[in-house]
């Protein structure tokens, strides 16, 4: 699991509207990677349509930011679609890349253990290090947080 200070782990994933993303390829430029548990959920659909909304901003800001979930390509372009989402979305199908940011974990939802996402959001700077860590993120107010945390770096 990388922490504060730590390089990003590297990772190339398809994403929304075709193509690849590499975390590489963004060296010079701030990353938010928010990762979430599923598509077309109430809090995972409340926190994409808030970064869409904020996305000009954060590009202002000189970021670049993306949602993960272990959903395909398919499954993000409908989602997209259906809330009008700018922000790009990119598919953790095998779940190597939340396996490495150690966002894959045990979860208990009414008694009944499984194993999931927890909601989490990293914050990586222009040299390509983890300059800040959210986990176990509440929707409300995050994005307007994140992006504070942007504008400070």
């Amino acid at each position: 699991m990388p922490d504060i200070s730590q390089p990003a782990p590297d990772f190339t994933m398809p994403v929304t509207g075709g193509g690849e993303t590499s975390l590489s390829d963004l060296l010079g430029k701030i990353v938010v990677l928010y990762f979430y548990p599923r598509d077309d959920t109430p809090g995972c659909t409340k926190e994409a349509i808030e970064f869409s909304q904020d996305l000009a901003s954060f590009r202002q800001a000189g970021a670049e930011v993306f949602g993960i979930s272990r959903d395909t390509v398919a499954k993000h372009d409908r989602f997209a679609a259906k809330h009008a989402l700018t922000v790009p979305l990119l598919a953790d199908v095998d779940g190597s890349v939340t396996e490495a940011y150690g966002v894959w974990v045990e979860k208990n939802m009414y008694g009944k253990k499984a194993m999931g996402i927890e909601r989490a959001t990293f914050l990586i700077d222009a040299q390509g290090n983890i300059a800040r860590i959210w986990r176990k993120v509440k929707v409300a107010g995050h994005v307007q947080e994140v992006l504070d945390a942007v504008r400070a770096l």
